[in-house]
């Protein structure tokens, strides 16, 4: 016997009983992203390996240790997308969507990182994503951070805790890395190899270390409040104000600096307790030097992306409610009944385009079919055989409550399967 094939490990199956709950999640995106004018573009899953380097920072763990990088038969390096915001970039500039014009878009889709699998993150993993181009004023900051915040609420979320930060400009932030260099400098027997490596090429990213042994180091680390200029404590003054008129909570985290090396200025983070680490479900901030960094005019621009997986667990943790996609009705045939059962049932759908119906096939007696509608949980068993059929009606059989079984002329069915439906939304 052939041995099975199995998924490639860290690249699972969303199995349809899982469903219900990403299409809640995703059609709930859709509609309050299209409500702030937020238009949707779509990107291939393969790059260039050169714009994830240009754009995410060679020394990255992204890019150095998790990307799924590989030649091609032209010698060309392809990278499947580790995140969605350089290709959202690469696409705008490619396609001429920056030439003075903002744009408001979002995306969705797969991710690729090879990272170790664990809860809450894959290998292959599901991201959406917002961006914001050409806007230079904290308004935008407050309007991405308040989508955000919009969409928690329509999805039934609550207890995530906002927290955000400033990065302050490219000249404000060198003058603060040389600070900071010397202060890890002076303590680098206390660094884990990972803060060593990364002392001179990216030593902000040292404060993101997960490492507890590290973290009453960088609790004494210096602040980079300490460096910004007043132009950025007006501009983050703006955002922390406007979240307060909003009535949004949030805390300053000064160590929060994400992983990603094009971030400047806002940097925020939605996270829970309810996910053990991976407790991050969202997370964002500004990049106004990334377009010119890829070769662009300089561009202000601002954006965030979600784990969908981590969301999804989330609503799950909070049993929160998906809507129903259970049958409303399962058509038993019999004799002579298929072709007409199949035909029936597309009329029915062509008069009651929300009824979720399926129709038998594959035969089997009354019985076994009886069976098939009670395990797919429908509300009724609509019976069609060659008396049904001389006598243009169909059978009802209640399969979730105790009521009588009963026949309903054809005529009169779009007016009874309409009424059930009526009766169980009002339930």
């Amino acid at each position: 016997m052939a041995k099975k094939i199995q998924a490639v490990r860290g690249m699972h199956d969303i199995l349809p009983d899982e469903t219900p709950r990403w299409q809640f999640l995703e059609d709930t995106v859709r509609r309050v992203f299209q409500s702030y004018a937020y238009r949707e573009l779509r990107t291939p899953v393969l790059e260039m390996t050169e714009l994830f380097k240009r754009s995410i920072g060679e020394v990255t763990d992204i890019v150095e240790k998790e990307m799924y990088s590989f030649e091609d038969r032209n010698g060309d390096s392809l990278t499947l997308r580790p995140e969605g915001t350089a290709g959202c970039v690469r696409a705008c500039m490619e396609n001429g969507l920056l030439h003075n014009q903002l744009q408001r878009l979002w995306y969705q889709g797969p991710m690729f990182r090879h990272e170790r699998p664990q809860k809450g993150r894959y290998r292959q993993f599901q991201q959406i994503g917002l961006e914001a181009y050409g806007m230079s004023g904290p308004d935008i900051d407050l309007e991405v951070i308040l989508i955000s915040a919009r969409l928690w609420r329509e999805l039934g979320i609550s207890g995530l805790e906002l927290q955000i930060n400033t990065l302050g400009t490219p000249d404000e932030r060198k003058a603060y890395r040389a600070r900071l260099v010397g202060y890890f400098q002076e303590r680098r027997d206390q660094l884990d190899e990972d803060s060593r490596r990364r002392l001179n090429s990216n030593p902000l990213r040292i404060l993101d270390s997960k490492n507890p042994d590290m973290a009453e180091l960088i609790a004494a680390a210096p602040s980079l409040m300490d460096d910004l200029g007043e132009e950025s404590r007006a501009h983050f003054s703006a955002i922390t104000e406007g979240l307060d008129a909003a009535g949004i909570a949030y805390v300053l985290n000064p160590r929060l600096v994400r992983g990603l090396d094009y971030y400047s200025r806002t940097v925020f983070e939605w996270v829970t307790d309810l996910l053990g680490a991976q407790g991050t479900v969202c997370a964002g901030g500004r990049y106004d030097g990334l377009v010119e960094q890829l070769g662009g005019k300089a561009t202000p621009a601002i954006g965030f992306a979600m784990g969908v997986e981590r969301l999804v667990a989330v609503l799950e943790a909070l049993d929160q409610a998906c809507p129903d996609t259970a049958l409303h009705a399962y058509l038993v045939v019999a004799g002579s009944a298929g072709q007409a059962g199949l035909i029936l049932a597309e009329s029915l759908r062509n008069a009651l385009p929300g009824l979720r119906m399926q129709v038998n096939c594959g035969g089997g007696s009354f019985k076994s079919q009886f069976k098939r509608a009670d395990r797919s949980g429908a509300q009724v068993a609509l019976i069609l055989g060659d008396d049904e059929l001389e006598n243009h009606c169909v059978g009802v059989k209640w399969l979730r409550q105790n009521r009588e079984q009963i026949r309903v002329n054809h005529d009169a069915l779009t007016g009874f399967l309409t009424e059930m439906i009526g009766e169980e939304s009002r339930e």
